[in-house]
């Protein structure tokens, strides 16, 4: 049990680490552009979601994401433009890929739950920034394809997320973080796809 915990906090700081990294420039790119080039911000919506999407994925188990988005946001708050308030953003983004598998309580691990998750998330980011950064300015257009540039870069960061999981958990990374169950379960599917449940 101790090595199993051990590995799991392991798995998600590396795994938080790498999102840190990762959403700094992001951050800096969408601070720049969301004033003005609001569908071109919408771009790297994505960058928060894959981190968290091969947190819960590699591990499946409860609190990975939104432990890994706890990690990430304390490893960019010192290069970030919005400073500590990239915990709060980081760990907000990380519940919501995680909400659909507590609504099931955590039995479920299907593809289906993650794509459910960013969208929920794209869908209140949208509303939120809509409304926060006032676009309803803009024409109509731009805010439609601010929208739409969204739920693309979130949906194909969930996409890329489980490819990057499923590399990783064939390659036999951390199955000691995995449950018992879950971690046999990859054994038994070999090399191949994980995660076809």
């Amino acid at each position: 049990m101790g090595r199993a915990t051990t590995a799991y906090l392991l798995t998600c700081a590396a795994i938080g680490v790498a999102t840190g990294l990762l959403i700094i420039p992001a951050t800096a790119f969408s601070t720049a552009t969301y004033a003005t080039l609001p569908p071109v911000s919408a771009l790297v919506a994505g960058a928060w979601v894959i981190g968290f999407v091969v947190a819960m994925r590699l591990i499946e188990r409860p609190g990975a994401a939104v432990l890994t988005g706890l990690i990430s946001g304390l490893v960019a708050t010192p290069l970030s433009t919005t400073g500590p308030a990239i915990v709060i953003t980081n760990v907000m983004f990380a519940a919501f890929i995680e909400l659909p598998f507590l609504v099931t309580l955590y039995r479920r691990w299907s593809r289906g739950l993650y794509y459910a998750g960013a969208s929920l998330l794209a869908a209140f980011y949208a509303v939120w920034t809509v409304t926060a950064a006032n676009m309803q300015a803009f024409p109509v257009w731009v805010v439609v394809l601010y929208v739409v540039a969204l739920f693309t870069s979130e949906l194909g960061a969930v996409a890329l997320g489980l490819v990057i999981a499923d590399r990783l958990r064939a390659a036999g990374v951390a199955r000691l973080a995995r449950r018992r169950g879950n971690a046999a379960r990859g054994l038994g599917r070999g090399a191949g796809p994980a995660g076809q449940h």
